[in-house]
């Protein structure tokens, strides 16, 4: 697995570096994407969340990492937080995670296409050709 994402990355020319720790534990990063999720700045702080992990092998459980980010795009940490760790949020991750298992979401990154479920990112091509039959 990690050959493989190494030669994906490479010919995209994604920088990538093999986490020193697999997996990390991404629920604060996943709460905060959660409280961003009207934000125009939501796909920034995923790609940041992620070369955090992937390509500077940053520990993306540790707030004061993910508050960085939060900085980085110019966003009020502290009230991102505070909202990322309010109940309204924990539910509506929890709500999504429980619809994402029922349709039967096992991995990243997976994709449904026309109710289809297409699993790794070799298999984007196959979702968007069924998207356009």
């Amino acid at each position: 697995m990690w050959r493989d994402v190494e030669r994906l990355c490479q010919r995209k020319g994604i920088a990538w570096r093999r986490p020193s720790v697999f997996p990390r534990n991404g629920l604060l990063a996943s709460r905060i994407a959660t409280a961003l999720d009207e934000s125009e700045k939501l796909p920034a702080f995923v790609r940041s969340v992620y070369r955090a992990n992937f390509s500077f092998d940053l520990d993306i459980s540790n707030p004061s990492v993910l508050k960085e980010i939060l900085r980085s795009l110019s966003l009020d940490e502290e009230a991102i937080f505070n909202r990322a760790n309010g109940d309204p949020v924990k539910q509506l991750l929890r709500t999504r995670t429980d619809e994402a298992k029922s349709r039967g979401v096992f991995g990243a990154p997976s994709f449904f296409a026309k109710e289809g479920l297409f699993w790794g990112s070799d298999r984007l091509e196959q979702a968007l050709d069924t998207l356009r039959k």
